[in-house]
């Protein structure tokens, strides 16, 4: 009579994990003590939870692909670094406010690395977002029209980790370097962002239509971050279709790409 009301109260707490043990014991568990049995409901439910907390900044990220920082490719034509990707795997960048910059040729795996170092945040419990520019223009074109741009700033204020990908593929309207520049600044020694393209950022001066604009953000954004060119002598799309093919036919898969 007491474990009823007591697994209907769980399950109206939310608490569903403890509320199906109580419920469900196996034999393992009724062997516990109290405070152990205890002890495990609880480590499990906390588990439950944090878990749901991690998929939601997941769903909430965007990301353009499921990328995990386990699946990287390290052979040695992509000259990747081991050391320096577990030294951000630690995600300390982001508690510095400091920026990374990931540059490299169509196909280098940068675009498939920004997602995992924002899959890695999530995992952290830190709230990342995920955008391709040319997209974060128009999210800001529309939110100046719809009278919600100062509302839109302060969300992306809040998120820790910000991925502007595919920076530079077009020289930009004033408009839309001022937008860049009003990006850089709310964010500048208060959260961290990667920024993703195929030119070196020595080169990003050249996007902007005045010399003014162009030194404000790569005084905001460039001189506190981490750059990390990818100098891969092949491309992972290829790599990747090769492998998809060949699983067809029993071969090992892959993962890692842009």
């Amino acid at each position: 009579m007491f474990n009823n009301p007591t697994i209907e109260k769980l399950r109206a707490m939310k608490l569903y994990v403890m509320a199906d043990m109580m419920a469900e014991p196996n034999a393992e568990i009724i062997k516990l003590s109290f405070e152990d049995r205890l002890g495990l409901m609880v480590e499990n439910q906390w588990q439950s939870k944090e878990n749901a907390k991690t998929q939601n900044l997941i769903r909430t990220a965007n990301f353009k692909i499921d990328a995990s920082l386990e699946d990287i490719d390290y052979s040695q034509e992509r000259r990747i670094d081991k050391k320096t990707i577990a030294t951000l795997s630690t995600c300390n960048y982001i508690e510095q406010k400091l920026n990374l910059i990931l540059t490299g040729r169509s196909g280098s795996g940068k675009s498939y690395l920004a997602c995992a170092f924002g899959n890695k945040a999530c995992h952290k419990g830190y709230p990342v977002k995920y955008y391709r520019v040319p997209e974060l223009l128009i999210e800001i074109q529309d939110a100046i029209i719809g009278h919600r741009y100062l509302k839109f700033i302060s969300q992306l204020q809040r998120v820790k980790l910000l991925i502007l990908d595919d920076i530079g593929l077009k020289a930009y309207t004033l408009d839309e370097s001022r937008a860049l520049l009003e990006t850089a600044e709310s964010r500048y020694n208060k959260a961290s962002t990667i920024m993703v393209g195929q030119t070196p950022h020595s080169e990003w001066y050249d996007l902007f239509p005045d010399a003014i604009t162009a030194d404000a953000f790569m005084d905001r954004m460039i001189h506190s971050a981490i750059v990390m060119p990818l100098d891969s002598q092949k491309s992972m799309r290829q790599v990747m279709a090769a492998k998809k093919i060949g699983s067809l036919s029993g071969l090992e898969g892959g993962h890692d790409g842009e």
